[in-house]
This record gives C-alpha cells, structure tokens and sequence, in this order.
C-alpha cells in the first residue's frame, strides 16, 4: 500500500521525525533505506535502537500511525500514479485482488474508504501476521485467502522488504520505484510507474515475461 497504491512514505517520514525530535534526539535520514517496507514493530525497534529511544515499541507504533493518519485526514490520500486505475480495471476485468501491507488495519481502513467496496478479495496487515515482510508469510496468506497459485500471482511492490518477501513466497514481482532504488534480478520486472499499465501487461508478467525500463 505505502509507496505502491498511495504516495504515503512523505507522511510516515514526517512522523517519523517528529517523534524522534519530540523525544529530544536529532534526526538522522540514512534510517530511512532500512525502514522504508518493513514491519511496523521493526521499524519501532529500529528507531529506538539508532535514536536510543525511551519508548515502548507499541507506544512508538501507535505515535506514528497516529501521525500518518492526522496528514490523511488534512492533505488527503495521495494516489501514486496509475495505481487506483490499474486497481479499478483489474476489478472490471474479475482478476482477484489483495492488499498486502505492513501497515496496520486502523490505517488500511482510511484507503479502503476512498476505493470501491469490495477492490481487495483479501486485506492481509502488518498487525495479523506473525512475520511480516521480508517473511513470506503475508504473500502466502494472501493468496491462500484468495484460494489463487501464488505462482500466477503478481506482486507490485517498491520496497526491498516487499520484494524480498513476494520473491520469497514464488509470486512473479513487478519492481515500481518510489523513494529506495530497487536493483535489477533474475526474473524481476521494473518500471518507473503504473501509469499506462493495464491487465494485459500483468497477464504478460503472470505468464513469465520480464520487463525492465528502470535506467533504459
């Protein structure tokens, strides 16, 4: 969802921030590779560990989700491009959709409003699995949720956790670059955006084509 389906990651950074300086520390944006797609209890431990932090890793979870949520609901949800409209014509087409996230459901739930009931067959969050990404636990459950091979499944992803953990898992990967660079790999398809991609090219990346644009 964050960085993939809406543009987010400007939010959970400002949250981020504001509460390591709220907690008197200076912040330090080199965390930010290491974050970006990961767990949220991950990411907690990782800001108490590299800012020495005095707070429980729940308390800092729900600061920042807290925080993520008060810009929603002041600047909007920021669509990346072509995201909601290739969601809208997967729909039309009757292709199953999950939304598999590491965002909490508290925070899915303010997306899901802003999209037509019923776009994700299966919302897999960060707070129902036992191991999040990089783990491939939430791909399986997803697929296993919409009763689809997670060999013909498509993983859209702009995290080095997210595609380590559709890799893991044996979906097909299409790599759609946000804020980290996502290196080339064997199998990998890597655009710059969703805009212009349709069902057709999905279907050509579920049957094993790759495509690559990133840096061409």
């Amino acid at each position: 969802m964050d960085g993939t389906l809406v543009d987010s990651e400007p939010y959970w950074l400002a949250a981020e921030r504001d509460l390591v300086e709220a907690a008197g520390a200076t912040w330090n944006p080199e965390i930010l590779p290491h974050m970006i797609g990961s767990a949220l209890m991950r990411s907690a431990n990782l800001l108490r560990e590299w800012f020495a932090l005095d707070l429980e890793p729940q308390v800092i979870v729900d600061t920042l989700i807290d925080g993520v949520l008060d810009r929603m609901a002041r600047d909007g949800v920021p669509w990346r491009p072509g995201a909601r409209e290739l969601l809208l014509a997967l729909g039309e087409a009757g292709v199953p959709c999950a939304l598999v996230t590491m965002s909490w459901q508290r925070m899915v739930d303010v997306v899901l409003e802003q999209l037509p009931e019923g776009a994700f067959g299966a919302v897999v969050t960060g707070d129902r699995v036992a191991r999040g990404k990089p783990h491939p636990e939430p791909y399986l459950t997803a697929a296993d949720e919409l009763g689809v091979d997670i060999a013909r499944a498509v993983a859209i992803e702009d995290s080095l956790p997210g595609l380590a953990s559709a890799e893991a898992s044996g979906a097909r990967v299409l790599a759609v670059e946000a804020h980290v660079p996502l290196p080339a790999a064997p199998g990998r398809s890597r655009l710059t955006t969703l805009a212009g991609v349709g069902v057709a090219d999905l279907d050509a990346i579920a049957g094993g084509a790759v495509v690559d644009v990133v840096g061409a």
